[in-house]
């Protein structure tokens, strides 16, 4: 029986992914409809998708038209397709008297009541005299009655679709950060502030700049969308076997090797991909069950997975969602957010493979067979047109261009790699298409001539692609896809920027932050004397203090990440830190990485892992066991951001310089912390490691995270009877053998 299940673990089918898939992954489970209306909700879907692609290419409108058309896209698809409540059955198609095309009556009602208070305010904005509304600039900060009407249905239905696509907890949140404006009379100590009138309530979270019409929708609306869409064509027209396929080349045929396929092909794939579940189905259903084979317990091997592929968040250069919102946050071009995640993405890999490694010697387990390897000749020979998109993405987005336009290059080059050949005359239409633009771009003075030749050469290069070409049914399915993967993240956005308005016009940022320092400085006092003797002392108070807020904030990132997406979990998180950190003197880029980093940590904390679920579903192993395991994987990597705090260098482009030497030290001892830590969570570095040894290793990785060597000092010394202990063992074994 035990074989017979592991057998069909190991077969999963591509309708078993995308069961996984739509039950794990925020957005992608949707509920069933008419044959016309379904087709009504392509077109939108379609619409919605090209007006994206084409605005970032040629023009953006007006901000309050543009993020007010991409609201009302979410409205008309997340009303369609997710029901009032999450059961199993209401994700079937119904017919009934009150529905149309299977959707309930009131969801139809709730969509024309958001689209038109999406639109109002663009229809609004230079005044409508016949019904007395003046121009906005006349209104802000006094509503009158159609926008506080307007107003007050958008907040609802914001937090409505948020609820709907990703569960109650974030709703739930933003309602205290609500109740906290209006109610702020009542609440106690240094939390208390006057209040906010209800009408400036609804005026500050409707109209733009802050709130709902902010910068966390207009980031999504103007340059996430795009790069959720770019990823989902480069996966689907190929580039995503590339990778897995060169992963296996590289790994498969060392020790433990489909685990460390699973941490190399999720670190490519990163690369193209912001989504953490999408990566775990994408690369899992070829790891999971190559791993499982090799010997690897069930629930190991979906944590392998969902670990590494936690990192699809922090993996430069397309990353996800809080990575552009963080570049607008620190006003500071989206390539220096991508140097500055090098480092930190590197780190997150290393500390997962050193666990897979370590594993796998414990448990002798060897590496894949040699006629199971893709050969390197034949995967480049019909593989290779699709790293063009990526390229020409990347030298757009690294010479200076705006991401959206890096963004809208990377697409059109996708789509003909994807459907141009050229054999086929009239799929041409295409790359001459896309050089068209470029070259009205250089006439324009938008392009110079290098860019321009580059990108013409990309195009007639991608024509050349030796694989199946991709059908024009099968790339609007795949547009329409990368639609429903940005529904999760735009409602998201949008319900979030109703936390940024109340942050901004309350001051709880500020107060929570001062709270947060106050309370580690008492601590740090209190701590002192444990870390001084006479007049030496290992730490400093003020090294403590920092500590400790540090160690606050994580644990706010980890327990609110239980339900929360990194995204939203992001921006509410480092409103806190921010001010809190900045008063220790630490530099803005690492407190919002910090934060960024912790937050897709909690992608893989119990006990709520969507990752490792899905991974779990995919090994047939126990969901919780399974999240246990990508945790315990993980583990390196939740002590290693405190290095980028107390060693801004390792973040490149930090306000506090970049040292050569300083930054290879403190890389190297990061990186040394980050295998002591796997050395004592997997307890084997050269031979079996008994407890109290796995002890000492796991005291000497934190303390190595401290950059200084001092601490490197107390770390090796800590350390060294274990590493003695392991080398006299090693050898030992090596002799009886």
């Amino acid at each position: 029986m035990g074989n017979a299940t592991d057998q069909k673990a190991q077969d999963v089918s591509a309708e078993d992914l995308s069961r996984i898939e739509k039950k794990f992954d925020e957005g992608a489970a949707t509920r069933a409809v008419g044959p016309g209306f379904a087709r009504v909700l392509r077109y939108v879907a379609l619409t919605f998708a090209i007006y994206h692609y084409l605005t970032a290419g040629f023009a953006l409108p007006p901000d309050y038209w543009h993020m007010g058309w991409h609201l009302s896209g979410l409205f008309i698809l997340t009303y369609a397709l997710f029901p009032l409540v999450r059961t199993k059955q209401a994700f079937d198609y119904k017919v009934g008297t009150f529905r149309l095309g299977g959707v309930p009556a009131l969801d139809v009602l709730l969509m024309a009541l958001g689209v038109a208070s999406a639109l109002y305010l663009g229809l609004a904005w230079r005044g409508i005299p016949a019904l007395g509304i003046e121009e906005q600039t006349f209104r802000m900060g006094n509503p009158n009655n159609y926008d506080m009407l307007f107003g007050g249905i958008l907040i609802l239905l914001v937090l409505d679709i948020a609820r709907r696509t990703l569960g109650w907890v974030l709703p739930l949140i933003i309602c205290v950060f609500i109740s906290y404006a209006l109610y702020g009379p009542v609440f106690p100590g240094l939390l208390q502030h006057p209040g906010v009138n209800f009408r400036t309530f609804v005026s500050s979270m409707y109209f733009p700049q802050e709130g709902i019409f902010g910068v966390t929708l207009w980031v999504v609306s103007t340059i996430v969308f795009h790069f959720v869409l770019f990823g989902v064509i480069a996966q689907r027209t190929g580039l995503g076997q590339l990778f897995i396929d060169n992963a296996t080349i590289l790994a498969g045929r060392y020790t433990g090797g489909p685990a460390k396929v699973s941490v190399v092909s999720s670190a490519f794939f990163g690369t193209i991909s912001g989504s953490s579940v999408a990566n775990t189905v994408s690369t899992g259903a070829l790891t999971i069950p190559n791993m499982k084979r090799l010997g690897y317990p069930g629930h190991f091997a979906g944590g392998v997975e969902a670990a590494a592929s936690a990192g699809g968040q922090i993996t430069p250069p397309i990353m996800g969602a809080a990575a552009f919102i963080m570049a607008e946050f620190l006003e500071v071009p989206f390539t220096t957010i991508v140097i500055a995640a090098i480092f930190p993405a590197l780190l997150h890999y290393v500390g997962v493979f050193s666990v897979v490694h370590l594993m796998a010697r414990r448990l002798g387990l060897e590496g894949m067979n040699a006629d199971k390897l893709p050969q390197l000749a034949s995967v480049w020979r019909d593989g290779w047109a699709n790293v063009v998109p990526l390229i020409g993405l990347l030298l757009v987005l690294f010479s200076g261009y705006t991401p959206y336009m890096s963004a809208f290059c990377g697409i059109s080059l996708s789509i003909i790699a994807g459907m141009s050949r050229m054999k086929e005359p009239v799929t041409l239409l295409y790359p001459a298409a896309f050089i068209a633009f470029v070259v009205w771009k250089y006439h324009g003075g938008g392009f110079d001539i290098g860019m321009s030749a580059i990108l013409v050469a990309g195009a007639v290069i991608a024509t050349l692609n030796p694989q199946r070409r991709t059908t024009l049914v099968e790339m609007a399915d795949t547009f329409e896809t990368g639609v429903k993967y940005a529904l999760a993240v735009g409602a998201a956005a949008a319900a979030v920027g109703i936390v940024i308005g109340v942050i901004n016009t309350t001051g709880i940022g500020f107060r929570i932050g001062f709270m947060v320092t106050q309370t580690a400085s008492n601590l740090g006092s209190d701590l002192h004397w444990l870390f001084s003797f006479g007049t030496w002392e290992l730490f400093t108070v003020e090294d403590l203090t920092l500590f400790i807020s540090l160690v606050f904030i994580a644990l706010a990132c980890i327990l609110m990440g239980a339900g929360v997406p990194t995204t939203a979990l992001y921006i509410m998180l480092v409103s806190v830190a921010q001010p809190a950190l900045a008063q220790l003197g630490i530099p803005p880029i690492a407190s919002h990485m910090f934060v960024l980093y912790y937050g897709v940590v909690a992608e893989i904390t119990p006990p709520v892992c969507t990752s490792a679920y899905a991974a779990a579903a995919i090994a047939g192993s126990n969901p919780f066991r399974t999240g246990i395991s990508a945790f315990t994987l993980g583990l390196g990597k939740v002590v290693a951001p405190m290095a980028f705090v107390y060693a801004p260098v390792l973040l490149f482009v930090s306000s506090a310089g970049f040292d050569l030497w300083q930054f290879t030290y403190t890389a190297t001892s990061c990186i040394l912390g980050v295998i002591c830590l796997s050395a004592a969570v997997v307890g084997y570095w050269l031979t079996p490691m008994g407890a109290v040894f796995r002890w000492l290793m796991a005291l000497a990785g934190l303390i190595f995270i401290a950059p200084s060597l001092q601490a490197d000092l107390v770390a090796l010394v800590i350390a060294a009877p274990a590493i003695v202990s392991q080398v006299i063992l090693r050898r030992r074994a090596v002799a009886e053998a």
